[in-house]
């Protein structure tokens, strides 16, 4: 929706993924977008990592460079559980407290699923809310499934939501605070 930001996408699993990586990368040239890659491990049965292992891997990747936002996984991982998610979640905001990730405003998506029992949907109470608007949700929908090749009827793609939410963290003073949170 802000096509005009400098925006520059970060994963930490994935990049020696041969599948994955190039579509990564195709995604971002249709947001038109900069990004990086890490290669922590993303499997299904996903061992715990230590938090500096978690942090290391960001620090590797942002180099630090100072971001105006950082938009990132809630504490609860959005979905039926996620380790990595939960753990990049955790790890984001331990480096901003401690001030070795720079950033004015830290958004933190906001869904829940019901433990697994229903697809995500926002949180009501979150801190900010946003209904995407019809071209901008096929676009999201169109990388999910043209670009990642999931199928219109896979969990991924019934998983992109046509309402955004998220919790806003500020630091001390930020500029334009989180639009629309009160």
């Amino acid at each position: 929706m802000n096509a005009q930001a400098h925006w520059k996408v970060i994963t930490l699993c994935r990049k020696s993924d041969p599948d994955r990586s190039p579509r990564f990368f195709r995604a971002l040239e249709r947001l038109n977008a900069a990004g990086q890659m890490g290669d922590l491990d993303d499997g299904p049965e996903q061992a715990p990592l230590t938090s500096n292992i978690v942090e290391n891997a960001i620090l590797e990747l942002v180099a630090g460079e100072k971001f105006d936002l950082i938009i990132t996984h809630g504490p609860g991982g959005e979905y039926a559980r996620h380790l990595r998610h939960e753990e990049t979640s955790k790890a984001v905001s331990a480096l901003w407290q401690t001030g070795r990730l720079n950033a004015n405003q830290i958004w933190k998506f906001a869904y829940e699923d019901g433990g697994g029992k229903h697809l995500p949907v926002a949180i009501q109470d979150a801190d900010l809310k946003i209904e995407l608007p019809e071209k901008i949700w096929q676009k999201k929908h169109d990388i999910i499934t043209n670009v990642y090749g999931f199928t219109a009827d896979s969990f991924e793609a019934k998983t992109t939501p046509r309402t955004e939410s998220f919790w806003c963290l500020q630091a001390a003073n930020p500029p334009p605070a989180c639009a629309g949170a009160d």
